[in-house]
């Protein structure tokens, strides 16, 4: 089968079509032809090598993608799902495993890590859906702030990008008030995601988002990765949830920091299906900024590299 990967690491370039073994799904695991696959930051560390260690001295080649909507391809021995072969479904996919990424025509995983797709989404929307939210969703559930009794407002950075839209969405639904910080352009989308306040981003987001929450807020979501600058924005004991490599402090005052990776929740088939039915019911929003053909994978990581783009990328994989 066709992939798009890389044998060493480095650049977008080094992101090429490539060939591999068809995969075979063994007990509880479901094969899946995949159609399109969005590309996440994620994606880029592992390309560039930065986190190559997860990979534990494993060779190339190496296939990038998390994130994938198809048809249920094949369904391994004994394995126990409502699936079945043809139906359109959404996976995550653990990239840094010996299979590889959603890269490619076909994938294989556990059976938990798969539910059906969104009604009434395609496959590019709804390849967008399951690795931010899942993220989300985690960070949320750690910090654990109660939906009643005084405070329960929660911040959120980089409110635009899609962790950061669903952060947003996730703590609406759990019925607490969302800060929100937004540049100028972005003001109008992070407010129509239900964020009860916006503020201007930038280095004094903290102060900002003081000026709404004088006695702090009870956590912050760091979508934007502000870290340091962000934390005189939390009340004494409250909690911080930091994604994309994470952080690893001092807080100080008694914040409780908590670092976030979805991959740890991958088989949590309950978690996914309730996100799906989120999706479905239109509670989140599936933001598609471009979808371009597999081959221009390296042209994706480059626009996202370069920034500014809302919603995901997606790579289209039906002709590929």
């Amino acid at each position: 089968m066709r992939a798009i990967g890389l044998t060493e690491f480095g650049g977008p370039e080094v992101l090429r079509v490539i060939e591999l073994p068809e995969p075979e799904p063994g007990p509880g695991e479901i094969r899946i032809r995949v159609h399109a696959a969005a590309v996440n930051p994620t994606d880029t560390l592992l390309r560039a090598g930065t986190v190559s260690a997860l990979f534990k001295g494993r060779p190339g080649p190496y296939v990038p993608g998390m994130d994938a909507a198809g048809v249920v391809d094949a369904i391994g021995p004994e394995t126990d799902t409502p699936l079945r072969p043809g139906d359109p479904v959404i996976a995550i996919v653990r990239a840094y495993g010996p299979r590889g990424g959603a890269y490619a025509e076909l994938v294989v995983v556990p059976a938990e890590s798969v539910v059906p797709m969104p009604s009434g989404a395609g496959f590019p929307a709804a390849s967008t859906l399951l690795m931010n939210a899942l993220t989300a969703r985690i960070a949320l559930d750690l910090l654990a702030v109660p939906a009643e009794g005084p405070g329960r407002t929660v911040a959120v950075t980089g409110a635009a990008g899609a962790f950061g839209g669903y952060a947003v969405q996730l703590a609406k639904l759990d019925g607490l008030r969302v800060l929100a910080d937004a540049s100028a352009a972005d003001t109008e989308l992070v407010a129509s995601l239900a964020a009860d306040e916006v503020v201007p981003r930038g280095d004094d987001v903290a102060d900002r988002f003081r000026a709404l929450a004088p006695d702090g807020v009870d956590a912050v979501l760091d979508g934007a990765a502000q870290h340091a600058l962000v934390l005189p924005a939390i009340r004494d004991g409250g909690g911080l949830a930091v994604v994309r490599r994470g952080w690893d402090g001092p807080a100080g005052r008694g914040i409780r920091m908590h670092r976030v990776l979805s991959t740890e929740a991958a088989t949590d088939h309950a978690r996914l299906l309730r996100l799906r039915d989120r999706a479905s019911a239109g509670e989140l929003s599936l933001r598609v900024a471009d979808v371009l053909p597999a081959g221009q994978a390296a042209e994706a990581h480059r626009r996202l590299a370069e920034g500014g783009v809302r919603g995901r990328l997606v790579l289209d994989l039906t002709d590929f």
